[in-house]
């Protein structure tokens, strides 16, 4: 009898085993389900959105290369190029992979981003899932990823590929890192060793990853314990086993050095590292100080969120004070909470640390701070509050469905903020006007906006706005080379010209900039400064169709035939539907009787 009963009560708990299993694999896949959904019901807008002229051109629309599409020469380009001050071949090979699927057709190239961040989502849930064990705080991290407005420049933007494809490559490094940890051996650890690197060939940002794996290390993965365990009172063993940890990352530190130093190396060689002149120590750390805090505020409140923010001018003494006074109070509670709640230093210290490559010890560009950087050192923040606040709810005694009320609310409410955000990436003009509506002084946005006046043939109303950012920051070529450009499409030669050389005393190797002041100096008749200019444009940027047209053209003037016939060529090598090329290597073939190959490009 008491055999039968004894299998009856072994019975029901294999059952509820069961049972148990079954429900966190239901719960596993509705998650995963609302992460699809929810992102689909939030980005899905973009396949009708255009390609925007803030570094789309750079990435896709106006790149040789990658308008060509995958072959052998562009993926040699792509890994053997720091173009746009970058090493990043496989982000290069992502649009090229693009231009071949989708062709120049911007809701394909919407839609791969999308997909990516989706993907990511759904693998961040994944990770922390085994990570932790916990379903609900691992899909909150992961909803909460998917879902802020934050995000949205990351993912609606074409030319930030290289945030969701780097964060890709993240969270397979994570996932194949917790299988080493899990049974620990060569293939496993050299697993994550291949996508760490794969990853800083999307994007340098992940420099700081093998920093993230140390903090896993200590939370959740608990691989080590800041006391040891069989003697409280000696520290050795501590050091000792923190310093086998970090041994075991060596090749992880090593290769992120090297790729922090072409990084550098690629940023100072195209010129986009500020200077210490431009921009001062004190004023670096004070904005880097006041960054951190708001880019906590605009997680909390994501409002006025821009595509660029300009550098501050002055900040007030309180602003920075308390900033600082902030960031040293929570790191306090950080510390102080470090064994009942290792979660919180851990988070802490991922936000700090993952947003140091772009916090501004360096300046790269001219912006204070930008929506993207948040894309992966946000994830440490939400780990606070997914494990934080249901903490909170038991001490404050909140009923489960008032607390699972109140996060549907806030998920429901970034997801409406999001969708709105990315309406604003739908073309130009959304785009400018609204950071024009909800920053000041944005002469990048003067600038953009400019820009898209200019193709629509709104020649004042553009020069209005390259003026207005000019007036901002006098020192800012690309205003004074499209003010130029304008001012030479209405014939204002003399004025056009002096903005040219603006734009050259400020940025010396600016291709386009060289290629117009050489055809403004040819319509004066200054032809041999002009052809320094072509030349000096083709030196920097060898793919510049326009300028080898424009050299081919004088030196067909000159009488040196053949010399221009190769430039004229090498312009339609590079764009062989540029009608003017066909019109200039028509003529030049006509002048050495070739009529026959002549007539043919006259009709291309």
């Amino acid at each position: 009898m008491v055999e039968m009963k004894n299998q009856i009560l072994s019975k029901n708990i294999s059952n509820n085993a069961h049972n148990e299993i079954f429900l966190k694999i239901r719960y596993d896949i509705l998650i995963c389900l609302f992460l699809v959904i929810g992102n689909m019901a939030v980005y899905s807008q973009v396949i009708n959105h255009s390609f925007v002229n803030y570094d789309d051109g750079m990435y896709v629309t106006s790149n040789y290369f990658v308008q060509k599409g995958l072959s052998l020469i562009n993926i040699i380009w792509a890994f053997s190029n720091v173009y746009a001050a970058n090493w990043h071949p496989l982000t290069w090979l992502s649009h090229m992979l693009d231009v071949q699927l989708y062709g120049l057709s911007p809701g394909g190239h919407h839609m791969t981003s999308v997909l990516f961040h989706v993907v990511n989502s759904l693998l961040l849930f994944l990770v922390f899932r085994r990570m932790t064990g916990q379903i609900w705080q691992s899909g909150f991290v992961a909803a909460i990823f998917a879902l802020h407005p934050l995000h949205v420049e990351s993912v609606a933007w074409v030319a930030e590929r290289k945030d969701v494809l780097s964060m890709f490559f993240w969270v397979l490094t994570m996932y194949s890192y917790i299988l080493y940890v899990e049974h620990p051996g060569v293939t496993r650890y050299m697993l994550a060793l291949i996508f760490f690197v794969l990853g800083l060939m999307t994007k340098p940002m992940l420099v700081t990853l093998p920093f993230v794996l140390l903090l896993l290390d200590y939370w959740p993965l608990r691989r080590f314990q800041l006391k040891h365990e069989d003697d409280p009172g000696r520290k050795s063993g501590q050091q000792l086993h923190m310093i086998t940890l970090i041994w075991e990352k060596a090749p992880f530190f090593i290769i992120s050095i090297a790729a922090s130093a072409i990084a550098l190396f690629a940023q100072h060689s195209k010129g986009t590292v500020a200077s210490l002149d431009r921009f001062t120590l004190f004023v670096r750390i004070e904005n880097i100080l006041v960054s951190y805090v708001d880019y906590i505020g605009k997680m909390i409140w994501p409002d006025n969120l821009s595509a660029f923010y300009p550098y501050p001018g002055i900040l007030t003494g309180w602003h920075v004070v308390g900033s600082c006074l902030l960031l040293a109070f929570i790191t306090f509670l950080a510390v102080r909470s470090l064994n009942p709640r290792p979660w919180f230093i851990i988070g802490w210290l991922w936000y700090i640390g993952t947003l140091v490559p772009v916090i501004g010890i360096v300046q790269v560009g001219l912006q204070a701070m930008a929506d993207r950087y948040t894309y992966i050192p946000l994830i440490g923040l939400f780990i606070i509050i997914a494990w934080g606040v249901p903490e909170l709810a038991i001490r404050w005694r909140l009923k489960k469905p008032v607390f699972v009320g109140i996060t549907t609310a806030i998920l429901i409410v970034f997801m409406v903020i999001s969708w709105l955000q990315v309406r604003y990436w739908a073309d130009n003009i959304s785009l400018y006007e609204h950071a024009l509506d909800v920053t000041s002084d944005n002469f990048v946005a003067h600038n953009g906006l400019g820009c898209d006046l200019t193709t629509r043939g709104m020649l004042d109303e553009a020069v209005i706005h390259y003026s207005e950012a000019l007036r901002i920051r006098p020192e800012y070529a690309e205003a004074h080379y499209n003010l130029g450009h304008v001012l030479s499409i209405q014939g204002k030669n003399e004025e056009a010209i002096e903005h040219f050389h603006k734009a050259l005393q400020i940025k010396p190797d600016y291709a386009e900039a060289h290629d117009y002041l050489g055809y403004e100096l040819a319509c004066l008749g200054n032809r041999q400064e002009a052809i320094k200019h072509f030349r000096k444009a083709i030196q920097i940027k060898p793919d510049y169709a326009e300028a080898h047209d424009y050299l081919g053209y004088e030196l067909l003037h000159q009488g040196k035939s053949e010399e221009a016939l190769e430039h004229f060529r090498k312009a339609l090598q590079i764009s062989p539907n540029y009608a003017v090329a066909h019109h200039n290597l028509g003529i030049a073939l006509a002048e050495q009787d070739k009529y026959n190959e002549a007539i043919r490009h006259y009709r291309e």
